[in-house]
């Protein structure tokens, strides 16, 4: 994401992250892995699927903590799971 960004050791434009495409990537990457929203939201000690579903819906982005746990889970990178509007 970031080395479109960075140019020379300078930052030139701020990333932005796409969150449709974050969450239909979460979403992909999640039945790839085998994990049901349930199986998943449990994973990540939710109440309940909602939040989930927010992600793939793209309505919320997981917080710096989810998306470690998500990296380890999916076993990706976070740049793999974030997807950058370019």
């Amino acid at each position: 994401c970031m080395s479109q960004y960075i140019e020379n050791g300078k930052l030139l434009f701020h990333p932005v992250v796409d969150m449709e495409a974050t969450g239909l990537n979460i979403k992909t990457l999640r039945e790839k892995a085998g994990f049901s929203v349930k199986e998943l939201a449990d994973l990540l000690e939710f109440e309940a699927v909602q939040g989930i579903y927010h992600w793939q819906k793209g309505k919320t982005l997981p917080s710096i903590e989810k998306l470690i746990l998500l990296s380890e889970l999916f076993e990706k990178p976070i740049t793999e799971i974030l997807v950058c509007v370019k």
